[in-house]
């Protein structure tokens, strides 16, 4: 089994990348931005306790995304892996997603972080805004407030992964399909 968690800054493309690795390794991608915005759209109890904090650029407390995540992990029980985007975010969430993986005999493999530059990033979600529907892509305060809270309680996760030997990081920066061989190079020779 291979895992892989995926992150970066609001709009570095790891939804994109996490597609690509989905197919090219038969793996499960659990996007939980994606799980929110079902629950949202879908005006479950977990939809409505997470509504206002998503529209304020915040991040989901941690009880409430892991539960989630566990449980959309429990769906499936024969798998390659997982691909984790968007989780963990913060110290507290890789431990334990460390435990709860731990409990199923699986770890995870690599990190990777695809870096780009803030000012890439506002102009890649200000554009995705004008099409995808989503109101934390169409305020640019909203979405300097999500860099904030990913330097703030994302950003520590490259030294605890780090630490784990565990921790790569690629320019999440030009054409998709170069991006995409960056990852495989990382996944196939490491």
């Amino acid at each position: 089994m291979v895992n892989i968690v995926i992150f970066g800054k609001p709009g570095a493309g790891k939804g994109t990348q996490a597609e690509f690795l989905k197919s090219k390794y038969n793996l499960i991608h659990i996007s939980t931005g994606d799980l929110f915005r079902y629950h949202i759209i879908n005006k479950t109890s977990l939809g409505l306790k997470v509504t206002s904090i998503l529209e304020n650029g915040d991040l989901v407390p941690d009880k409430l995304t892991i539960e989630i995540l566990e449980n959309e992990v429990n769906k499936y029980k024969k798998t390659s892996g997982f691909i984790f985007d968007g989780f963990p975010r913060t110290i507290n969430q890789a431990k334990k997603l460390d435990e709860f993986l731990n409990s199923l005999s699986t770890q995870i493999n690599f990190t990777i972080a695809l870096e780009a530059e803030d000012e890439i990033l506002l102009h890649r979600l200000l554009k995705r805004g004008e099409t995808s529907g989503r109101s934390d892509d169409i305020n640019k305060e909203k979405i300097l407030n999500r860099f904030r809270e990913y330097n703030y309680k994302t950003l520590p996760l490259k030294e605890f992964y780090s630490k784990q030997n565990k921790f790569f990081s690629i320019n999440g920066v030009g054409d998709i399909k170069v991006i995409s061989q960056r990852l495989i190079s990382i996944i196939e020779n490491t």
